[in-house]
């Protein structure tokens, strides 16, 4: 039965309440941070790391993860990556490391811990045996290579994790080219590396270890890569960060600090660092989250939902105009050598320019206001993603080129918030930014360029049925973790930025999203998947003002009566595990729902009702 439209006051109120919270999660500097869930991989991996290094000076940060982690085993026997995430075999098999470290190199610091342990790696082998096929250690590494194909990103650090704590053989793991990184960095997309562009750190950690660990057939290769180890642990040192952590990642610090460890080093000025980075990185409760924070991420996403909406942050637009410039690179980077001129997703030195990030600042500073100051870093910024625009027309996530594994290659959500980016400042920008009026019509005709290929790429990356599927992001409850609903209300918002919300393309795309509603009125990753705040508001907001189409106007109507109960009743806090940080590693953000949902309804204040009600 077709219930009533939603009153307008009510809706009204709902963006009111949804704002204000919004609001008051700001840091007293006017800028957002975040908060990032617990992680028991990064809990395990951190555990691992700080074990091997001295368990006697990090006995407290070891058994309050191991308490975590104990605490925080799923029914079924395995971990997943979040609390609210399923189990799977990675996870599990580093939380299963984890513990048989604690317990083996006498970390355990009490008796009743030591039950606890025995008793959950009991239950973890059982759900191991029954996932893989089989415990033994041949059967699990054989499921792990499986489960990443080529990419060796995650399948290596996970297996010589296992090694480590005697779990399985050193030679179950692919060979690791340590010895590449001491070439140029110019050179490493032409050499096909068996990992993604940021995870050099762990190539040269776990390539070290592993030629520590295990005898080559080949006497004269094993020298000179022995002869390489220096030069190697130098470009690690290089490209560190002063805080030790490494794309203020946890997994990513506690993989190389293991590493080293592992292979006798653990006095070595890396490993000192990272520890000082784990020390600093651990939670109250004992866990780790994946990363330090995306407050760069969710503070652009803030403003624009917030200025989508209309509103125009007069009280603090200034303030937070600067902060945004402040956090713009102005030199090579020193870990991907990136070109100045982009945004990292956090302030804090571990992070990295990249595509995702400077497009949403390129669009929170034209929200903001033009002026003079930011006229001049928004034509750096738009010079930096077109210079990182791949072949293909699309745009990737660090490094132009670099190669085909997953995060290098181009993405359809990416490429879609880059084409936003470059359409709103292709006519904004200042004339003084420019020396002549020669550069302007140049930069005019690159930027035009780059859009229609930009969109010639979008054509191609849609799927059969209509949708699109964006890298960063998943949905569990969705065939093979993919997000379709996340990624199709992507791209349709760069059609609508670009007035292109008429062409076959978006209308197949609006389609399929009006059909992947629920039946409850909210959206999740894909069909018949249970609804999220996230994915409903996104939804919702794609759709508005994308003129009449078949079924529009109702759906429109269900979705926002979703969201307004949600605010109602609470649950438009309740954050789902549906971000990816790397190889598929699930984590959620508390700000993304409220994020979301105040700017849909806050679009939908805008709009008069004739325009989305039947």
């Amino acid at each position: 039965m077709k219930q009533p439209p939603i009153d307008r006051e009510r809706l009204a109120d709902a963006y009111s309440k949804a704002r204000a919270h919004l609001l008051s999660q700001r840091a007293p500097d006017g800028f957002w941070v975040g908060e990032l869930a617990s992680s028991s991989l990064s809990t395990a991996t951190a555990v691992c790391a700080l074990t091997l290094v001295d368990r006697q000076r990090f006995a407290a940060l070891i058994g309050g993860g191991a308490r975590w982690l104990l605490d925080h085993q799923a029914d079924d026997g395995g971990w997943g990556d979040t609390v609210k995430s399923f189990s799977n075999i990675s996870t599990t098999m580093l939380c299963r490391a984890a513990l048989t470290l604690v317990k083996e190199m006498g970390a355990t610091p009490s008796e009743l811990l030591l039950t606890r342990t025995d008793k959950s790696l009991r239950r973890a082998e059982d759900y191991l045996n029954r996932v893989a096929g089989g415990r033994d250690p041949e059967t699990l590494a054989r499921a792990i290579r499986a489960r990443y194909g080529k990419d060796r990103t995650f399948s290596v650090p996970i297996l010589l994790c296992s090694a480590l704590a005697g779990l399985i053989d050193w030679r179950e793991a692919p060979p690791l080219p340590f010895e590449l990184a001491c070439l140029p960095a110019s050179a490493y997309k032409w050499m096909n590396l068996p990992v993604v562009s940021y995870a050099l750190p762990a190539l040269i950690g776990l390539g070290i270890l592993q030629h520590t660990k295990t005898k080559q057939r080949i006497p004269l290769g094993r020298q000179l890569r022995q002869a390489a180890i220096p030069r190697a642990l130098r470009k690690l040192e290089s490209i560190q960060p002063v805080n030790g952590g490494f794309l203020e990642a946890t997994p990513l610090v506690s993989f190389v600090t293991m590493s080293l460890a592992g292979a006798g080093r653990s006095s070595h000025p890396v490993v000192q660092k990272a520890v000082q980075f784990l020390e600093g990185a651990a939670s109250p409760d004992g866990s780790w989250p994946i990363d330090t924070n995306l407050s760069t991420w969710v503070t652009t996403l803030s403003i624009n939902a917030l200025m989508d909406a209309g509103d125009e942050l007069l009280d603090s637009a200034g303030a937070l105009r600067r902060w945004l410039l402040d956090q713009q690179y102005r030199a090579t980077h020193p870990f991907t050598s990136a070109a100045p001129g982009g945004w990292g997703w956090t302030p804090l030195p571990g992070a990295v320019p990249d595509a995702d990030d400077t497009s949403g600042a390129l669009l929170a500073l034209w929200n903001l206001g033009v002026t003079a100051e930011s006229s001049g870093a928004a034509k750096a910024g738009v010079s930096w993603l077109l210079d990182l625009q791949n072949g293909d027309g699309g745009w990737p996530t660090f490094c132009r080129g670099w190669g085909h594994l997953p995060f290098d290659r181009s993405s359809a959500d990416i490429s879609a918030h880059a084409l936003r980016a470059l359409a709103a400042w292709k006519n904004d920008l200042q004339p003084a930014s420019f020396a002549t009026a020669g550069e302007m019509e140049a930069y005019t005709r690159r930027v035009d360029g780059a859009i229609k290929r930009g969109l010639r790429f979008l054509g191609r990356a849609q799927r059969s049925d209509g949708a699109w599927v964006p890298l960063w992001f998943g949905n569990q409850h969705a065939p093979d973790d993919e997000n379709p609903t996340y990624g199709t209300t992507r791209v349709l918002t760069a059609y609508r930025a670009l007035n292109l919300i008429e062409t076959e393309a978006a209308r197949r795309g609006l389609i399929w999203l009006i059909r992947a509603q629920g039946y409850d009125g909210g959206w999740g990753g894909a069909p018949h998947t249970p609804s999220s705040v996230e994915e409903t508001a996104l939804a919702v907001d794609a759709l508005l003002g994308c003129g009449e189409l078949a079924g529009s106007k109702e759906a429109i109507e269900r979705g926002i009566r979703w969201l307004v109960e949600r605010v109602e009743d609470g649950g438009f806090v309740d954050a789902s595990p549906i971000g990816f940080y790397f190889a598929k590693l699930w984590y959620f953000e508390q700000l993304y729902p409220v994020i979301f949902i105040t700017g849909a309804l806050g679009r939908a204040v805008q709009i008069t009702s004739t325009e989305w009600r039947a």
